[in-house]
């Protein structure tokens, strides 16, 4: 058995990730046309490359089918319950940023705050006769964010893309979504709260607790956490 490394399987971040890997003397690849999902290391003694999409890789960690994984913050806390029982960051890669943001509409000028948003939203309810509507797909995160500063009438709704657009096509009133520059928000009239700042992300490198191990992969593996550094 080898040492089993998962990576995001295409875009910006996989090639970052080949990046950072080969920045330490661990050299990353495909084998075959860019539709195949199969991968080369050399540098690392028996590690096998795993390439899935980033949201696959911390449930992959957590059930202990790959040892390593390289994926956003973001999405190992959203996706795993307890995550800190499941994972271990071995490192922050420097690469990937985007904050987790809490937004409102910029027309909403005495908005600004969560405290603000926490009397809007009571009052929403008595004037339209419904809750104030909440779009992301990070439901975990932003259900944890909103209890923990005392937000309680609201209702999440799902929204797995172009949330920024929910509230202009009237499915929601408020958004919680990622964001790197905020231009997106901008254009679509939304504005931060000034205490809505709910994670910053970015690619880590992560261990799984469970996966189960050989003394050969333990070897492995510690040689290959020293090589990179991260021990």
């Amino acid at each position: 058995m080898s040492v089993r490394l998962g990576v995001p399987s295409k875009g910006r971040l996989m090639e970052k990730t080949f990046d950072w890997f080969g920045a330490r003397g661990v050299t990353l690849g495909r084998t075959g046309s860019e539709r195949e999902y199969a991968g080369v290391v050399e540098g690392a003694g028996d590690v096998e490359l795993v390439l899935l999409s980033a949201g696959e890789i911390p449930r992959e960690l957590a059930a202990g089918r790959i040892h390593l994984g390289v994926t956003g913050t973001d999405l190992v806390r959203e996706n795993l319950a307890g995550w800190e029982n499941c994972v271990e960051e071995l490192a922050e890669l420097g690469f990937g940023h985007a904050d987790l943001v809490l937004a409102v509409p910029h027309a909403w000028v005495d908005v600004g705050t969560l405290d603000d948003l926490d009397a809007v939203a009571s009052a929403f309810r008595e004037v339209h006769g419904h809750r104030l509507r909440i779009a992301t797909k990070y439901h975990r995160l932003v259900r944890d964010f909103l209890r923990e500063h005392g937000v309680a009438d609201y209702r999440l709704v799902d929204s797995q893309g172009a949330t920024e657009g929910t509230v202009k096509n009237e499915t929601a009133e408020a958004i919680a979504d990622i964001t790197s520059t905020g231009d997106t928000l901008r254009a679509n009239h939304l504005k931060l709260l000034d205490d809505g700042l709910i994670l910053r992300s970015q690619a880590t490198l992560l261990r799984a607790r469970r996966a189960g191990m050989s003394d050969a992969e333990r070897t492995t593996m510690a040689a290959l956490v020293a090589k990179l550094g991260v021990d």
